[in-house]
């Protein structure tokens, strides 16, 4: 399969992205409705105020449908960049793409001077946690809710880019 990467919105991308999350973590952890509502939301604002000199937005389209993305906010907190979005279909997955975008989202990070990156994640993930520790995150905190219809372990994890004081 082909596969065109997108460094900004492409056709269907937000439907697809929140799609793809949908069936993942309702397979995963039972996520309903809401979750995909929510993350179809969040991604939409965030691809309006897209700020290409600051933010990382990437997509994957094959077969055409986004199969993959990631994205790194900057705007949402000056003393943090959120990575969101971070997906992949399982036709993508052991390619290095995911890799290879992380470290991509990393170094933008860096390049706008963001003291540090962070992401929430679930309990569960071993193989996100996995790529996450070898790029140099650690765990922040935890915490278990049910926001999402269920109970979940969501875990925030943080990479400093900058010494702290």
């Amino acid at each position: 399969m082909d596969i065109a990467i997108h460094d900004t919105w492409a056709p269907g991308a937000i439907g697809d992205i929140a799609a793809l999350h949908a069936r993942t973590y309702a397979a995963s952890h039972g996520f309903g409705a809401y979750f995909e509502a929510k993350v179809a939301r969040e991604l939409g604002d965030f691809l309006l105020r897209l700020d290409p000199a600051r933010d990382l937005f990437r997509c994957a389209v094959g077969d055409g449908r986004v199969l993959g993305s990631i994205a790194l906010d900057c705007g949402e907190d000056p003393a943090s960049a959120h990575l969101r979005w971070f997906i992949m279909d399982p036709a993508l997955r052991g390619r290095g793409l995911g890799r290879r975008w992380l470290d991509e989202a990393i170094g933008r990070a860096r390049l706008v001077a963001m003291p540090e990156v962070h992401l929430w994640t679930l309990a569960g993930l071993d193989a996100a946690a996995h790529l996450y520790g070898a790029a140099g995150f650690v765990l922040d905190r935890e915490v278990t809710a049910e926001q999402w219809g269920r109970s979940v372990t969501e875990r925030r994890l943080v990479l400093p880019l900058t010494p702290r004081c």
